[in-house]
């Protein structure tokens, strides 16, 4: 049974809680940019099939591809997570400003905080106290702001993590072109795809806690249309004698 009447013990739990949900987020991020690097790719590959025979011209559309979108998905979460570092940065700065210009305020604003989650004005305003006594800083960014300053997430970590994701989901494709004979280039890549897209769908409805089936279902939708449409594409501008 959990102590939570024992701060060391809460505060251990609480720290469980928080690794856990960073580690399903990154799996969830990774998944998600593996998705997008084979349905992406997968388009690209297809399309450029249906306009020609091939094989350097396919290849090179796709590993241009694959360059490209990974650059992307890299810079795309840098900048994300820099702009939401940068936030958090600046929450903290205000808060930290707040407590040393105004620290009677701070702790009854810590105070109603408390009353709202549940806690009698009078257990509210002693928790409040206490609180303040021990970190004052510590308690009203976790319950302010719930950030903690000595994890806030690292833009580089964001990047490399998504550019390889979405490197790894499209390498499959361009090994589906590789490895298959011309007669059956696009049918082989279309079954490589949909096995690869179930297993992302599956994952991600794990990591969610939603609907597998219908995960699964809607990222092979996406998937699969997006190939046919770049497949009729490519045959309407197609150039097979090359």
């Amino acid at each position: 049974m959990k102590n939570y009447r024992d701060p060391i013990a809460h505060k251990q739990h609480k720290q469980i809680e928080k690794t856990t949900w960073a580690k399903l987020n990154w799996l969830r991020a990774a998944v998600l940019g593996a998705n997008d690097g084979i349905v992406s790719t997968a388009a690209i590959v297809v399309g450029v099939a249906g306009a020609s025979n091939s094989l350097p011209i396919i290849l090179t559309a796709g590993v241009a591809g694959m360059i490209a979108g990974a650059l992307s998905m890299a810079v795309g979460e840098y900048v994300s997570v820099s702009t939401q570092r940068d936030s958090e940065k600046a929450q903290l700065e205000h808060e930290r400003y707040e407590l040393e210009n105004f620290p009677e305020k701070e702790k009854e604003e810590l105070a109603v905080i408390y009353q709202a989650k549940g806690l009698s004005k009078e257990t509210a305003e002693k928790v409040a106290a206490e609180l303040t006594l021990r970190d004052a800083f510590a308690a009203h960014v976790d319950a302010e702001l719930g950030i903690d300053p000595e994890d806030l997430t690292n833009p580089l970590h964001a990047a490399y993590a998504s550019g390889l994701a979405f490197t790894i989901g499209a390498i499959i494709p361009i090994l589906a072109v590789i490895f298959s004979p011309a007669s059956t280039r696009i049918l082989f890549t279309f079954i490589a795809v949909f096995i690869a897209l179930t297993v992302t769908g599956f994952l991600s409805a794990q990591t969610t806690g939603a609907s597998k089936k219908r995960a699964m279902i809607r990222v092979l939708l996406g998937g699969i249309i997006a190939m046919i449409i770049t497949f009729g594409i490519g045959r309407i501008f197609g150039i097979n004698g090359i």
